[in-house]
């Protein structure tokens, strides 16, 4: 969904009610405790009319009788700790009610992650995703845990107080048909003007956790470049304009606050002094002077306290918009009606007349068509932008060809479940990803039946099982997040005995061997070919120096094929290849 497509309030609380409504026995007791305690507090007042009045009656001897006083003012005390008691539960439990939710919603989010096509991470940062799954959630459970709690808590007591103040005086009620239109007045105008600004902020906020989640990856690089003052200069750009952002929001969703707060005071003036002259006239006491200006304050207070944290709400409601929209992203496209699982597939890829492009008015590749039977090992080379990557890209489905035909032994990708067609793939990107897990789980990662032997045995073969013994803990040793505590050559060649680990028929290396040195990539070739016979390897490399022993090389020039053959034969002739060769040595 566009990020431009706005959602309406009554669209976010719709799409927040279903993830409340699945625990309704505990919203059931919070609803029970919000009566049950605004109920309570709402019979305090009333008491304190009593009591006032009450100082009137004398006895024969002519003194003051505060018996009743007592009474009355023993009864408030006992309302008002039960009111109170039952406040604290209702909050507890909102705490409890809260978490779930949250608890729900991210899992939700990090699920629909796991469907989404490669595409939306490819046109999205990171650190916005995260901000996401994390500053954008844990604003709507701060809005569930409290502001949820003060809107229902104040709903019950301004329908109680209005209850009440109708059964002592209905002239005095009328005081508030003036002053409650004139303050949902003033906070519609506010929270229309203030709404674009707390979506303004939560986008802010996203953009600034990508960039420093960029330059965070990127230090080493940064620093060789001398960047720091450059990349400061940005984050101060992109810091103020966050800043403002948070600025403009938080001081225009102030201004409800005090408007409403000054709506209630006059109502409060006009009520004491249209109070006085009903008195003066004989149509009210005292004490009910003194209940319905206590039960004024009740109904105009929780007005200002919905005020107040509308701010809080807009944020929620702008924070929900985000992730909402996340969880409206279009999944990737499911498998088409009768599609099947392929096992065991023997290697042989076809394309013909094969065209895309990531958007429809740039096409990259331009009527590819190639034959790779079973077994061979095709290096795909060419400048930067050719599209290398992206026949990689088309041949594991993670972007659909717009036209022509891929088949995998005869059989069109497209009638084959995407499981089932990757897990004939063994795939190494250049960039290099471990978990935090021991050396063990992370080569044996995706082979759930890999034993010890056979994790050594790829190990061996890659020439990193001395240096894994090395470690203090040998295959046990566990690596930090990203395997930070190794170099980038280790890594890469644990990625390497990864993919040599499955059971796939076919094997994609993207620059995979771009981190390690001459000689081990050399021991790497080697140990291919004599663990990879009869299968299928495409092999993206810039270092042609690695790809000699090919028994294909296809060279690609902006999205085609413009020339193939053997090392040898390209060679041989005034050819492309030759030049990017020639000009690697020169």
């Amino acid at each position: 969904m566009s990020e431009k497509v706005r959602m309406k309030k009554t669209a976010v609380i719709g799409r927040l009610f279903p993830y409340l409504m699945q625990h309704k026995l505990l919203l059931s007791a919070c609803i029970f405790l919000t009566i049950g305690g605004n109920l309570l507090g709402l019979a305090g007042p009333y008491f304190s009319g009593l009591a006032i009045d009450a100082i009137e009656l004398h006895d024969e001897a002519g003194k003051v009788d505060f018996s009743g006083v007592w009474r009355y003012a023993v009864i408030m005390v006992i309302l008002y700790a039960l009111s109170a008691v039952l406040s604290y539960l209702l909050t507890r439990l909102m705490i409890v009610v809260s978490r779930k939710v949250v608890n729900t919603m991210r899992k939700d989010v990090f699920n629909k992650l796991t469907e989404l096509p490669v595409g939306y991470f490819d046109q999205n940062q990171t650190g916005d995703i995260l901000s996401r799954i994390s500053y954008d959630i844990d604003t709507i459970n701060t809005s569930l845990s409290h502001d949820l709690v003060q809107i229902c808590a104040s709903v019950v007591t301004v329908l109680g107080a209005l209850i009440m103040m109708i059964a002592i005086s209905p002239l005095l009620v009328l005081v508030f048909a003036f002053t409650v239109p004139l303050s949902i007045i003033l906070t519609k105008k506010i929270t229309g003007f203030t709404r674009p600004l707390f979506r303004k902020r939560s986008a802010k906020l996203g953009e600034l956790n990508g960039f420093v989640e960029e330059m965070i990856s990127g230090q080493k690089t940064l620093r060789a470049y001398s960047q720091e003052e450059n990349t400061i200069a940005k984050f101060d750009v992109q810091n103020n304009e966050t800043v403002d952002a948070y600025y403009r929001a938080e001081y225009f969703g102030s201004m409800t606050g005090p408007s409403v707060n000054f709506v209630n005071n006059l109502s409060l003036s006009l009520v004491s002094f249209f109070g006085a002259l009903l008195y003066l006239f004989g149509s009210i006491t005292i004490g009910n002077i003194s209940t319905f200006v206590l039960y004024s304050r009740r109904f105009s207070g929780p007005i200002n306290e919905f005020a107040n944290i509308i701010g809080e709400l807009q944020s929620a409601f702008s924070a929900a918009e985000r992730v909402f929209r996340l969880l409206d992203e279009a999944p990737e496209p499911k498998d088409a009606e009768g599609a099947y699982e392929l096992n065991g597939a023997e290697g042989n890829v076809n394309l013909e007349n094969v065209r895309f492009g990531y958007s429809e008015d740039h096409e990259i590749i331009h009527g590819l068509s190639l034959d790779v039977p079973k077994g061979s090992l095709v290096a795909i080379v060419g400048p930067t932008g050719a599209g290398k990557t992206t026949i990689v890209n088309l041949l594991m489905r993670f972007y659909d060809a717009d036209s022509g035909k891929i088949t995998l032994d005869g059989s069109p990708i497209k009638d084959l479940t995407r499981k089932s067609l990757r897990l004939n793939y063994s795939m190494v990107l250049q960039d290099t990803w471990l978990f935090n897990g021991t050396v063990f789980e992370n080569v044996a990662y995706g082979s759930e039946n890999a034993t010890r032997e056979d994790v050594e045995r790829v190990c061996r073969a890659c020439g990193i099982h001395n240096y894994i013994m090395t470690l203090p803990n040998g295959y046990d040793t566990v690596l930090d997040d990203d395997g930070s505590n190794i170099s980038k050559g280790q890594k890469q060649l644990m990625t390497i005995a990864r993919a040599m680990l499955l059971p796939s028929s076919l094997l994609i290396l993207d620059e995979a061997t771009s981190n390690v040195d001459t000689r081990t990539e050399l021991q790497i070739q080697r140990a291919m070919r004599a663990l990879m016979a009869d299968k299928t390897c495409f092999v993206i490399a810039h270092r042609l120096s690695t790809i000699k022993n090919a028994d294909m090389i296809l060279v690609v020039r902006d999205g085609e094929i413009v020339e193939r053959g053997t090392h040898e034969s390209l060679m041989s002739e005034n050819t492309f290849y030759k030049q990017l060769y020639n000009a690697q040595f020169a």
